[in-house]
């Protein structure tokens, strides 16, 4: 094809290519000659339709497309905007899915040492090879605390968990070990068997049923029994551990003999260079080993040895936790000098200097460690707090800041949302669940780790603030479990004002975690105090720079004598109808529906310090209102003076907050400015309420006193009252707090001074002083950081001064301990059933009440190590086989009624009349722990004071004297034994007088041998002794013929031989004792009590007389080892039982709770949760077995949903007195049929012998107060109306209903689990109706003002 050429001098060729016959252009190179071809190109090109790509452009499009948050505009948009409380960010939030796992992994293979082969080996190191294994095989049996491989579950349970969930495992646990393994797999009894010949086990460890197999082929195995060179160098016993079973030689064996056996020469060899002696022994089913070897030894091994040594080496609470210390402490000088190098890069900084406690607990934040910081209120605690959300921030992790009451979480809210990604979640307010720092209260933290929620597989930090709230009687409990459950790769951060045991607190919380707590903080105060008493218009001060001054104490003492002594009493003020005496009238309470916003429910005259009440109404009667008046004014007047204002009043009762402030109507501390301020702010916070709820009394009745700079703050507030006291008093504008003792824990508003108006209060049991510790944390809002340079204490002092003893103990005492409140609830029981894992006993054990006791078992563990390594004491009967121990219970048993029967029965008169001469009775032996059977045949007299009787005694092997020795009777007949003598016979007693049975010689009394005199007749020794009257163990119903001249004058053979004849003649009827005196008839016993253990006493004696042991001639030598073993055995079963689940303390309580629940259906008899025990499951708000049994016995069908909600309230009120309500029919039917059910569940656990009162019981968890009051709200009737229907405070209305609204979507969600849709959408409706109005105004710290 020829060139065309054009005129830009740019050649192509045009071409026809394919066969279609398409036109193709196509470049032609440039012709010789031409020169530079570039300048053929046209002068104008086109940019490129897209910018050139860099590597920053590259970056930018990424982080912009794909790193960068954004919400969905559509859910999102501005027009959308507004509250709801009930949103579902998961739902409505686009959320892009993770990646899906991977369905395989390649994992390294471990072989056994033998197996491995020479060639993979690189540089004489074994290198495991690779195989590829699906991802599930390796999830089973793993651990969940991790982000795999636990599944995540719904989005809508990301933060609140489900019961379908599985708890994370707890920290500190090992639950691989919680399943008690089968006893065959730890005692090694099947390695015996297997060895022997037997047969293989046909059923698995832990399994309930196994598979018949048949009769299993013998297989000839063998093993290889290795000497052990080095043991026998470290341990003591060498013939023990001489020689020690080889498992991996079996292992190797088994697998040469099935799949190498070409190779076997080879291997054999290879053996030959070990330095171990290698004996190959060939055993077959009918091969038995020979007793005395050394194996046989190693495999007898006790059982519980066994079973020791495993725990000892899998139990976390082995020896290597015992040398640990948990609670770490010191060293913060040393960190606080270096705290820069140390912490270089900061997650936050502070516009401050740190103290030395914070720059400690920041370096041990930074290092990962747990960390506990005790110090004084307003101290700076709450800046670990903010470092640690810093910190998660940082790490894009998250944290969770508990807090106590409800309060403080809105409080730390509005705190933190100023420099952090806040969410908070309480009972009723769900906001910013998503957010990277959560505030919530404990109960919802435990709740979600009950339900395993997901949203805490993300959490790195848990902060507990206000720990010392876990001595609470009712709550403490949550903070002990939430601690126990927390999985291990959460942290935790503890705040808490000064306690002394802080570092057993912490040691606890270390050894249940197996973390290191780092202990610090500071006794020393930002702000000192002074503490002074105020009386009749002085302050005095007592105590400064933490020093007691008691001239100060003596001053006002000295006032208070001088005013008391004039006849006109100065500023005193006594009580009315008092003396002056300490505590009269302090519990004389008049009860009545009164007008609760202008004065106190219950009328109480508090005057002096020490809180006298008296049944007079402070309202009506105009001089102790004066009186209050004037005292309040001198006080106020004088702390005005030494500018000591604002003040923070502490009154422990509402009603005296509220008489208090309302006796103060002509003081006005205000300035036009402030009013100004006042007015405005109060205006703006109320406007979110309706008309009607604006002029409710109360709010009128703060609004005019808010006006003149005084306020009152208790628990009988509106919320909303509550929370715009709380923000003007941190504001300035309120000079004088009337509050009672939740505001110092409740709220972070310091003032310039505190006054007590009582060191005594109320504490719902009985009136007492206040303790050190609650003084100190009240006292503790004294003195603001950078404005004030003390703070400063008065106590009020009207009637009397308190001693010198009690103020120096509230001042200077000691704060209280930290202590257990932990006890077993159905819900937790409930929860720990759901999982196989966790243990009801694992949760006790964990518990604070149990630390010292779990903390001493590796001592008990090494004791019963070393008590079972004792060689056992074997007896040697003489007479075949031993009965010792048998003999010995009797005897053991026998001597719990030896005194009482001595006391009670041979003591008394009438048994003494029976020991005349000649009576057969049982006495104890001298020598031996035995008794013997005898004859009286002797009273006491003048002469001789004690009995004399003639005993058979058992053969012994040493020659005895026997009466027929010539020697004996002449040294007999003329010798007077030591102390006996023969008395003129004009001085002689009648029945000193005698005459002998055979003849009728009268005797002389004179007694012609020695005691105790030993002889022998018919073959039988006898013994003749003195007897006190408490020797005697028994009086037969016998008696024989005595001849006393012939026994104790004559010392006549056949007089002894005779009445020796006449015993032996009383045992032919196979008892050895005749039969004891009857009780009733011979003896006259009324107390039938003691007449059951008198036929048991002579029961064991004969029982004891018919043994082989009784009268052996080593029986002593065998009851004292037979004390010795069952001395070592008792001790053994001790540790043993100390050691075991039994031992803990509420074990019992477990039990019984056990059992209750399985009678009612909530478990099965295998612990398995039932469909009736997910639904107790749900109840969180009132007790969990009456709401459950109200639910399943229907109750509630025949309710309207106005009355259901009515009904409900019972479960959420809490205060115990409240006036009658005035219900319906329907409803007062409802309210028995409720209160039935729980007098039912209370007496089925106290026939479960659980300690509880039935009607207690009912009356404790069933409050119907305020089921008029709810019922009317529900159904429409404005606030204002339902206020006047009770006595109960509208700060504990508001409370109950919205705690009311939570316990509706928990039955909501009971119903769902249960499948009754009717009540679902009943729930869904009592809940509606009462969500209105004042009640559910939203917080001011969560909307601002």
């Amino acid at each position: 094809m020829d060139r065309i050429s054009v005129s830009d001098e740019l050649r192509f060729r045009v071409g026809i290519s394919g066969h279609s016959g398409h036109l193709r252009l196509e470049p032609l190179p440039p012709v010789e000659g031409d020169g530079d071809p570039l300048r053929h190109l046209p002068d104008l090109i086109l940019p490129p339709a897209f910018q050139r790509e860099t590597a920053d452009s590259i970056k930018e499009y990424i982080e912009e497309k794909y790193l960068s948050p954004r919400l969905d505009p559509e859910d999102f948009s501005p027009e959308k905007a507004g509250s709801d409380w009930e949103f579902d960010w998961f739902n409505k939030a686009k959320v892009p899915l993770e990646p899906s796992l991977p369905r395989s992994v390649v994992v390294p293979v471990w072989e056994l040492p033998f197996r491995r082969s020479n060639s993979g080996a690189k540089n004489g190191k074994w290198e495991p090879r690779s195989i590829q294994v699906d991802i599930s095989e390796l999830n089973i049996g793993a651990e969940d605390s991790g982000a795999l491989p636990r599944i995540a579950g719904a989005a809508k349970d990301f933060v609140r968990g489900s019961l379908s969930n599985r708890p994370f495992p707890p920290g500190g646990l090992d639950v691989t070990q919680s399943r008690a393994p089968d006893d065959g797999v730890t005692n090694g009894q099947w390695v015996r068997e297997v060895l022997d010949g037997g047969p293989a086990q046909e059923r698995p460890p832990n399994f309930k049923h196994g598979l018949d197999l048949g009769e299993l082929k013998a297989y000839p195995c063998s093993w290889v029994v290795s000497k052990d060179r080095g043991a026998s160098k470290k341990l003591p016993d060498d013939r023990t551990i001489e020689f020690s079973l080889q498992f991996d030689d079996l292992l190797k064996r088994a697998w040469e003999d099935d799949f190498s056996r070409n190779d076997q020469q080879e291997d054999l060899e290879n053996e030959g260079k070990s330095d171990n002696e290698e004996i190959t022994a060939e055993v077959s089913n009918n091969v038995l080993f020979n007793e005395s070897s050394e194996l046989d030894k190693i495999l007898k091994v006790d059982p519980v040895v066994l079973g020791m040594r495993l725990d000892e080496k899998h139990d976390h609470l082995g020896e290597q936790q015992k040398k640990e210390s948990w609670a770490v402490s010191g060293g913060g000088k040393d960190i606080a000098e270096n705290f820069h190098e140390l912490v270089p890069d900061m997650a936050l900084e502070f516009p401050f200097e740190l103290d030395s406690f914070q720059k400690e607990a920041i370096y041990h934040l930074e290092k990962g460690d747990s960390v506990f910081v005790a110090a004084h209120t307003s101290a700076g605690k709450t800046v670990v707090a903010e470092y640690a959300f810093a910190l998660v921030t940082k790490h894009c992790t998250r944290a969770v800041y508990t807090a106590p009451i409800k309060t403080i979480s809105n409080q730390k809210y509005r705190d933190f949302c100023e420099k952090f990604d806040v969410g908070l979640l309480t009972g009723d307010v769900s906001l910013r669940p998503e957010a990277s720092c959560l505030i919530m209260t404990t109960e919802i933290l435990r709740s979600m780790l009950y339900r395993g929620a997901d949203i805490i597989r993300d959490i790195e930090w848990v902060i507990f603030d206000e720990v010392h709230y876990v001595n609470d009687a009712e709550r403490g409990v949550v903070w002990e479990e939430v601690i126990i459950m927390l999985p291990r790769h959460i942290n935790v951060v503890l705040l808490s004002a000064t306690v002394p045991n802080t570092i057993e607190f912490a040691d606890w919380i270390g050894r249940t975690k197996q973390k290191k707590i780092c202990v610090t903080g500071t006794t020393r105060r930002p702000v000192p105090l002074e503490h002074c008493v105020f009386y009749s218009g002085e302050l005095y001060t007592v105590c400064e720079n933490e020093t007691f001054l008691p001239q100060g104490l003596k001053a006002a003492k000295d006032d208070y004598k001088k005013k008391n002594s004039s006849p006109v009493g100065g500023g005193s003020f006594p009580s009315a109808g008092s003396g002056g005496g300490r505590g009269q009238n302090r519990e004389n309470f008049q009860r009545g529906k009164q007008n609760k916003h202008t004065g106190s429910q219950y009328p109480v005259n508090f005057n002096g310090s020490v809180g006298t009440q008296s049944n007079h109404s402070g309202q009506n009667n105009p001089g102790l209102r004066r009186s209050e008046s004037t005292s309040w004014s001198r006080l106020l007047h004088k702390l005005s003076k030494k500018s000591l204002l604002p003040v923070i009043i502490f009154c422990f009762s509402k009603n005296r907050c509220d008489r208090s402030a309302d006796s103060m109507m002509g003081t006005d501390l205000t300035t036009s400015k402030e009013k100004s301020e006042i007015r405005v702010f109060y205006d703006k916070a109320f406007s979110r309420l309706k008309g009607s709820d604006r002029n409710l009394p109360q709010i009128l009745r703060m609004q005019s006193l808010l006006h003149r700079g005084i306020g009152v703050h208790h628990a009988g507030l509106l919320p909303i009252v509550k929370e715009v006291v709380e923000m003007l008093f941190c504001h300035g504008v309120i000079k004088v707090l009337f509050s009672t003792e939740t505001f110092a824990m409740g709220v972070n508003a310091p003032a310039r001074t505190v006054v007590f108006d009582s060191l005594r209060k109320f504490d719902g049991k009985e009136f007492r002083q206040i303790l050190p510790g609650e003084y100190t944390q009240m006292a503790g809002r004294a003195g603001r950081r950078g404005l004030d340079k003390i703070g400063t204490v008065v106590v009020m002092c009207r009637d009397e001064v308190p001693e010198e003893r009690d103020l120096k103990h509230v001042i200077l005492g000691r704060a209280t301990r930290l202590e257990s409140q932990f006890r077993l609830t159905y819900i937790m029981i409930m929860h720990l059933l759901r999982v196989e894992e966790l243990k009801v006993e694992d949760m006790l054990k964990r518990s604070f009440a149990e630390f010292h006791a779990q903390k001493k078992l590796p001592e008990k563990q090494q004791l019963l190590m070393r008590k079972l390594a004792q060689p056992t004491q074997t007896i040697e009967c003489i007479k075949g086989e031993p009965a010792i121990e048998e003999y010995f219970e009797m005897y053991s048993e026998a001597e719990k009624y030896q005194d009482q029967i001595n006391e009670a029965v041979m003591q008394s008169h009438v048994a003494q009349q029976f020991l005349t001469v000649g009576r057969v009775v049982v006495v104890k032996s001298t020598m031996t722990q035995d008794h013997l059977l005898g004859a009286v045949i002797k009273a006491p007299s003048a002469s001789v004071k004690r009995y004399i009787v003639l005993v058979l005694k058992p053969a012994v092997a040493s020659t005895t004297e026997t009466v027929g020795g010539g020697d004996s009777t002449d040294k007999g007949v003329n010798k007077f034994n030591e102390g006996f003598f023969v008395m003129p016979k004009g001085k002689r007693a009648s029945n000193d007088e005698y005459c002998s049975v055979a003849s009728s010689r009268k005797g002389t009394g004179v007694i012609n041998i020695d005691l105790p005199y030993r002889g022998v007749a018919s073959g039988v020794n006898f013994e003749v002794r003195e007897v006190d009257s408490k020797g005697f163990l028994s009086i037969c119903d016998r008696k024989i013929k005595v001849d006393q001249v012939r026994l104790l004058e004559d010392v006549s053979n056949s007089a002894y031989a005779k009445t020796v004849q006449q015993l032996l003649e009383l045992k032919t009827d196979g008892n050895k004792y005749p039969p004891a005196l009857d009780p009733l008839k011979d003896l006259k016993l009324k107390d039938m009590d003691l007449v059951e253990v008198y036929y048991k006493w002579n029961r064991l004696l004969q029982k004891m007389a018919e043994n082989k042991c009784h009268g052996c001639i080593k029986l002593d030598e065998h009851m004292r080892l037979a004390r010795e073993i069952l001395r070592h055995r008792e001790e053994v079963n001790a540790l043993k039982f100390q050691m075991s689940d039994e031992a803990l303390q509420q074990m019992p309580d477990f039990q019984g709770r056990i059992d209750v629940l399985k009678s009612i259906g909530c478990i099965d008899d295998d612990l398995v949760v039932q469909i009736k025990g997910r639904v107790a499951c749900e109840m969180n708000s009132g007790e969990e077995l009456i709401c459950t049994e109200w639910l399943f016995e229907n109750q509630m069908d025949e309710l309207e949903p106005e009355e259901a909600a009515a009904l409900m309230s019972a479960f959420v009120f809490q205060q115990r007195n409240a006036s009658e309500p005035s219900l319906t029919p329907k409803l007062s039917r409802a309210v028995q049929r409720l209160y039935d059910t729980a007098l039912k569940l209370g007496q089925l656990q106290a026939d479960f012998e659980l300690p509880v009162s039935p009607e207690e019981y009912a009356n404790e968890n069933l409050k119907f107060g305020l089921v008029e009051v709810v019922y009317e709200w529900a159904k429409g009737t404005p606030f204002a109306d339902i206020c006047e229907l009770t006595d109960v405070p509208e700060g504990l209305i508001v409370r109950t209903i919205v705690r009311l609204d939570e316990t509706c979507r928990e039955f909501r969600n009971a119903a769902a689990i249960m499948g009754n849709s009717s009540l679902y959408k009943k729930m869904e409706a009592a809940s509606d109706v009462i969500k209105r109005d004042i009640v559910f105004a939203a917080s001011l710290y969560i909307t601002g003002v």
